[in-house]
């Protein structure tokens, strides 16, 4: 379908940001040439109060304007990548967001040179610095981390060479590394790539699953000595940077950056470990329905349960989704229908379009959201993780002065999955088929088995290896596979045959390049499973601080903001609550399937 056939109702409305591509061409040029001044106001911020609050509001003034200016750009070629004019467009808003940076990346390391009672001293001489209070709070805390000048400089520069172990591994993975031959489930022989080893992993032949599992596996046992290398690399550049910095534990230097303590992350591996039986339940149930004796991680992926056929049209699932997501409240509900009548969401999939979907905006724009609609309880169920983000997004910003409007990234992911849990419950109540209910009750477990528990066994992994380096430990790819096996087998239990394959996992997991990021999926999911049950069994006091939670934004740490909501991320009660719901659901879909 080309988007010119699609319905306007269909189609997110951009014009609240722009009602032209010539105004957009205005308010860059304009943007553009007020760059220069930035430069002005940092060498004197320091001068009195009101000179630092007319550097930050001139900031503020900029960022903001480019953000708009990039939504127009990046929505209009996300719709048609195709699309010449809009891929100009784009090229010369991120040139212009470059440029900006370099015009105010000063502006932190001279706040660092000061000390926090001549920072104190320039607030008290203008009352509207007060707001900045938090702000550079958080960037003189991090004081006694930051190098010298010249040393900082050293390190930027040399922040390309230091990366250079992930750049790597992922060139060689992705362009460089030839996988075999194999006949696909069409009967047609091509050449196996990561998206299709995902596909037929989830074949109903069992063959089909063995063989593209060991294929796969045996390309990555021919690049093992280099992969281990560069993750080797990677950690020690970590270990280097930290040393460096002056942080006890590269884990530690990681979490700082979003202000979550490591008990958090202790917390997790705690109670994983505690109830890992759980997930030895799963494995068990798996291997039961499937008929199997013996399971190994080639079985791990293949529906147990069968596709279901229902279908939800687009009107449908508008009104599946507000009644799901009742329990939010009349004012949750009001935004709600505010992105459906005001064109918030482009739902139609056409030729060019970019694929997936996302939620997408800036302080001063709607909180766009990009989907590419298909009748399914799948699409259904990425409709309301959408909506999650775009009404945290609402809220935090309609809520918060723009400077903590943002919520962190450890934060991101609970409102859309608590979205997600709603629905759940409500179809559960709602849906009668057997079918459809084992569908259900089957999509929430593996969101717990590949959210949860195995993004906990990454987070595992990757701070055992970096305890051992900072330790003095060298690592090959016997050494990683070693430990791997031990984790991956201490996880999926006795039932599961741990194949001399698996072990190699650790070479094509991409997030270990990304240091100490993974565990907050697990996090993220488990306070999410809390706050729903909250807000269904709860009382009023409970959707209230859920709601204060969204309108939170970053305007005190992420932890402080959870306890708010009513879950404290450093205790194991919400994460042994999230395993609770698991459990249950584990015996309804023993029930349901006899």
């Amino acid at each position: 379908m080309q988007r010119s056939e699609v319905q306007e109702n269909l189609k997110w409305d951009l014009n609240p940001l722009y009602p032209s591509d010539e105004s957009w061409e205005q308010d860059y040029q304009s943007c553009q040439e007020l760059l220069p001044t930035i430069t002005n106001l940092i060498e004197k911020m320091f001068d009195s109060g009101d000179d630092l609050l007319n550097l930050f509001q001139f900031e503020e003034k900029i960022t903001r304007n480019i953000l708009k200016l990039y939504m127009y750009a990046h929505l209009n070629l996300d719709a048609d990548t195709a699309n010449t004019t809009s891929q100009t467009r784009f090229s010369k808003i991120i040139n212009l967001y470059s440029a900006f940076s370099g015009y105010v990346a000063p502006i932190t390391p001279k706040i660092l040179t000061k000390s926090t009672t001549e920072i104190e001293e320039l607030i008290s001489q203008n009352e509207s610095l007060q707001l900045y209070d938090t702000y550079l709070k958080r960037i003189l805390k991090e004081k006694d981390h930051i190098l010298s000048e010249n040393e900082e400089s050293l390190l930027a520069n040399a922040l390309e060479i230091l990366n250079a172990s992930g750049a790597t591994a992922s060139t060689l993975m992705n362009a460089d590394t030839k996988y075999p031959m194999i006949v696909d489930e069409d009967g047609n022989e091509v050449r196996l790539t990561n998206g299709l080893f995902a596909q037929l992993l989830h074949s109903k032949n069992r063959e089909k699953r063995k063989e593209a599992f060991e294929k796969l596996y045996s390309s990555y046992d021919g690049i093992k000595n280099t992969l281990a290398k560069t993750l080797y690399t990677n950690t020690k550049k970590n270990v280097f940077i930290k040393n460096a910095r002056k942080y006890r534990t590269s884990r530690e230097m990681f979490l700082s950056e979003n202000e979550v303590p490591e008990a958090v992350y202790d917390t997790l591996l705690k109670v994983i470990n505690d109830k890992i039986y759980l997930l030895h339940d799963y494995v068990d149930l798996r291997s039961k329905i499937l008929g199997l004796d013996e399971i190994t991680a080639y079985d791990m992926y293949v529906p147990i349960v069968d596709d279901v056929d229902i279908k939800y049209t687009i009107d449908q699932a508008k009104d599946i989704t507000l009644k799901a997501l009742a329990p939010l409240g009349k004012e949750y509900i009001s935004i709600l229908e505010k992105a459906f009548n005001e064109k918030w969401i482009d739902w139609s999939e056409t030729e060019g379009k970019r694929s997936g979907a996302y939620s997408s905006g800036s302080y001063d724009t709607n909180p766009y959201i990009l989907m590419n609609w298909q009748d399914t309880i799948n699409q259904l169920y990425t409709l309301v993780h959408e909506l999650g983000h775009s009404v945290h997004s609402y809220y935090s910003r309609n809520t918060q002065p723009f400077i903590y409007s943002s919520y962190p990234i450890f934060l991101a992911e609970i409102a859309s999955t608590t979205n997600e849990n709603l629905l759940t419950e409500y179809l559960l109540k709602t849906e009668t088929d057997p079918k459809v209910r084992a569908y259900i009750i089957n999509h929430y477990l593996d969101g717990v088995k590949a959210t949860i528990f195995r993004q906990a066994q990454f987070a595992e992994f990757e701070y055992r290896v970096h305890t051992a380096v900072e330790n003095g430990e060298p690592f090959t790819h016997e050494s990683f596979s070693e430990l791997y096996a031990e984790i991956n087998s201490k996880y999926y239990g006795k039932k599961m045959n741990s194949t001399n394959e698996i072990k190699l996992e650790w070479a094509r997991i991409p997030h270990f390049y990304n240091s100490f990021y993974v565990f907050q999926y697990a996090t993220g999911f488990a306070a999410a499973s809390a706050l729903s049950q909250k807000i269904l069994n709860g009382d009023e006091k409970d959707l209230e601080n859920y709601i204060t939670f969204l309108k939170s934004g970053c305007c005190t740490t992420p932890i402080e903001i959870m306890k708010k909501a009513g879950v404290d991320m450093t205790n194991e009660a919400y994460l042994i609550d999230a395993l609770n719901v698991f459990e249950k659901r584990l015996k309804q879909l023993d029930e349901v399937l006899k």
